[in-house]
């Protein structure tokens, strides 16, 4: 009965005409940028950081939620109908859904995708509601020892289920740590590393880093390639699946929701983790492993199912532990912040309005994007036939007037620039910039838990393995490291990122 009565307050929260209308707003957009191949939800998030100082806090980060889990949807738009996977994690959905538009049921494999994605959020936005207040419950219990321990599993987490290679992400990792020692000493109140600059006194931005790794960067990489206007593989057809398309879909699409509501949880697990993970177990488990590839119906349901209850069920470490588990959660870490709100569990109690109108939202949008998805996919086919050259200017201005909108500091700009182009040099060199994002936000928290963990044990180290809790998840942490250490686990590892793709 109370889980129904905070989910009554939550849309009462969330059916507001102002919270609907940013709803729409983030879910129109994340759609787009979902469709929009060099964009995606971290750029996107990060360039409207700073409107969301002048918006509600609840419509501001209702806003932002839908931008993510929206680019769930739009990525698997252009990925079935002209294999231009707009998001990463719609990689897999090319395999399959294009296959299936070629076979000349393109209608059919956007439905099952829309139909997935939609049983897979609702599934997902339920465990969110269920599951926050117990593990809320428990963060209770956590001391500054139980938060750094916690801290240190979700980042070697994050590099252990991140794609790629390891060594680079640890170093990623280590480097977005160092970054995030720059500014003042908290305890001390003396500057550090900040070269005699007196605009790093205060640390470097997080949202300045995201927008030129991810933001700057990804233009200077699509403007490499060619434009090529694209087109559609024979016409679209009718949105129903027939008997035995919905009959192979369905399991799939439950396995897939079981599957990425397990992976979004971790850290680091995510989207594209969970798009993967949830073809190469169809195509395991599957009879005839042959027809993938070929337009099967499960290839496309399982890893659009997974991908949008990962996109979800990320959000349960970050509102009840306040621990990011990626890029994009990390920036909603941020966007709290901006309005003084404290992540962790007492989110719950002291903004319950904020809590529950977030999830009750997710219901909302998921609703809002079957909606708009199906009927719109003719807009979104010819926005893909904008020349990326004419894109990348505009794409470019609203970066640079989200940056300089955070201080007002010309010394953001460069720094950003400045950003853009390593993060260039990092994706020839295959770096991901995500873990340095995790370890740029987490970095300044675990270290101000690890002192303040020292100061009331009077310096002694061994507090964090005489308590129970915090020892736990050091062990855990060491057993994640050991096992993914093994020859065999990380051949899968790596076999599950590159399943024909």
């Amino acid at each position: 009965m109370e889980l129904l009565d905070h989910l009554m307050l939550g849309f009462s929260v969330a059916l507001t005409p102002e919270n609907i209308a940013y709803c729409l707003l983030g879910c129109l957009l994340g759609t787009l940028i979902g469709v929009l191949p060099g964009i995606g939800p971290v750029p996107t998030i990060a360039m409207l950081l700073p409107i969301t100082y002048v918006l509600p806090p609840v419509a501001g980060l209702i806003m932002l939620a839908g931008i993510y889990y929206g680019a769930q949807y739009g990525g698997s738009t252009t990925a079935i109908l002209v294999a231009l996977p707009g998001e990463t994690s719609a990689v897999v959905t090319v395999l399959d859904g294009h296959q299936m538009a070629r076979n000349g049921r393109a209608g059919a494999a956007l439905a099952i995708a829309a139909i997935g994605s939609f049983f897979a959020g609702c599934f997902a936005t339920v465990l969110l509601a269920g599951f926050a207040p117990p593990l809320a419950e428990v963060a209770f219990k956590f001391g500054p020892a139980e938060y750094f321990s916690l801290m240190v599993l979700g980042l070697i987490g994050a590099v252990v289920l991140a794609s790629g290679s390891l060594p680079k992400a640890i170093c990623m990792i280590l480097l977005g740590l160092l970054l995030g020692m720059i500014g003042t000493d908290v305890n001390s109140g003396v500057a550090r590393f900040d070269f005699g600059i007196p605009e790093l006194q205060d640390g470097i931005d997080f949202a300045v880093v995201a927008m030129g790794v991810f933001g700057f960067a990804e233009i200077m990489t699509n403007l490499e390639l060619k434009d090529q206007r694209v087109d559609i593989t024979g016409k679209i057809g009718s949105l129903y699946p027939n008997k035995q398309e919905f009959k192979e879909s369905a399991p799939a699409c439950v396995r897939g929701t079981l599957l990425g509501s397990a992976l979004g949880i971790l850290p680091g697990g995510g989207a594209v983790l969970s798009s993967f993970a949830s073809y190469t177990l169809e195509k395991k488990i599957s009879k005839n492993p042959e027809r993938f590839g070929k337009g099967h119906p499960a290839g496309l349901a399982g890893p659009e199912s997974a991908n949008n209850a990962a996109a979800q069920t990320s959000f349960i470490p970050l509102l009840t532990l306040g621990i990011p588990g990626n890029a994009v959660t990390a920036l909603m870490l941020g966007a709290m912040t901006i309005h003084n709100i404290q992540p962790g569990p007492q989110v719950m109690t002291s903004h319950p309005d904020l809590f529950w109108g977030l999830i009750a939202s997710m219901w909302v949008g998921n609703l809002m994007l079957v909606v708009l998805n199906l009927p719109l996919i003719g807009i979104w086919v010819k926005l893909l036939q904008v020349p990326y050259r004419i894109l990348f200017p505009a794409i470019l201005v609203f970066c640079t007037v989200g940056v300089y909108s955070l201080n007002y500091n010309v010394f953001d700009i460069w720094m950003t620039a400045a950003f853009g182009l390593i993060g260039y040099i990092w994706s020839k060199l295959k770096c991901e910039g995500a873990p340095l994002l995790l370890g740029l936000v987490l970095g300044p928290m675990m270290e101000e838990n690890f002192r303040r963990a020292l100061l009331l044990a009077r310096g002694d180290f061994t507090t964090f393995v005489t308590r129970p809790l915090s020892m736990s998840l050091l062990v855990a942490a060491t057993l994640l490291v050991i096992i993914v250490a093994l020859p065999s686990i990380r051949k899968k590892r790596d076999e599950t990122f590159v399943e024909e793709v």
